[in-house]
């Protein structure tokens, strides 16, 4: 590994690795100054036409691809193991992550209630968005037994209006842990988009989770999913017997 983008944070060892901007957004000459033999990159990424300079100058662009849900990150991986010329360590690696969902879900159980959930993400100057349909913040509330309350209604990123906000009535607020500092704690999240007058905001149940968890479909999903589901409230308390002296 010569360097990485700015999304891909983990393992720890990636940050001292040269960068090369943000996934949507790549320089071809800063890239290409790192004299790759291959480019991976998932079908997200460019411009395009930026990927098509580094094909241009000899390097091999290999795109994968990047459905945010369990199966499509199956996919990824086999993507990648094909391309690395890795297929066992691939399908080693597929076989854990299901093992740690299995359990997940064993944990989980039948969920009597689940959280309604609202994802708020404050982007460039201040505007408010919310998570739908097809985005890996979906995928990760259902697999921690919550419910996004917009998962009908929206496609993708979209803006939160506070009309949005109240009428989805959402009883738990979801936040990027960057996202949270970055509004200066609880009570600039609730500032946003009419979310104080929500029941989570009457309640101020709001959540945070690490980006690179909350973002990124990939072998730490189980751990993601896990830690969403306990500050949700949804795994199962172990039974305690007192059996006494």
């Amino acid at each position: 590994m010569v360097g990485v983008d700015t999304t891909s944070t983990d393992p720890p060892e990636s940050k001292s690795l040269a960068s090369v901007g943000y996934k949507r957004a790549i320089s071809a000459e800063g890239l290409l100054s790192l004299a790759p033999d291959l480019v991976l990159a998932t079908d997200e990424a460019g411009l395009p036409e930026v990927l098509e300079q580094i094909r241009a100058a000899g390097v091999t662009v290999r795109q994968v691809p990047n459905a945010a849900t369990p199966e499509g990150l199956h996919e990824t991986i086999r993507a990648v193991a094909a391309t690395l010329d890795t297929v066992e360590p691939g399908e080693r690696l597929i076989g854990r992550i299901e093992l740690e969902l299995a359990e997940l879900a064993r944990r989980i159980g039948q969920v009597e209630k689940r959280s309604r959930v609202l994802f708020l993400m404050v982007v460039g100057a201040g505007i408010d968005h919310s998570a739908g349909q097809s985005t890996p913040v979906d995928a990760l509330i259902q697999l921690a037994g919550g419910e996004n309350v917009l998962h009908d209604a929206v496609e993708g990123y979209k803006p939160l209006s506070p009309e949005v906000s109240l009428a989805a009535a959402p009883d738990v607020i979801l936040v990027s842990q960057r996202g949270l500092d970055d509004l200066k704690g609880i009570d600039g999240v609730l500032g946003r988009a009419g979310l104080a007058a929500t029941p989570a905001g009457q309640a101020r149940r709001v959540i945070a989770l690490d980006s690179g968890l909350l973002f990124h479909f990939g072998p730490r999903l189980a751990e993601a999913a896990t830690e969403l589901a306990e500050k949700l409230g949804t795994l199962d308390r172990p039974k305690v017997a007192d059996v006494g002296e």
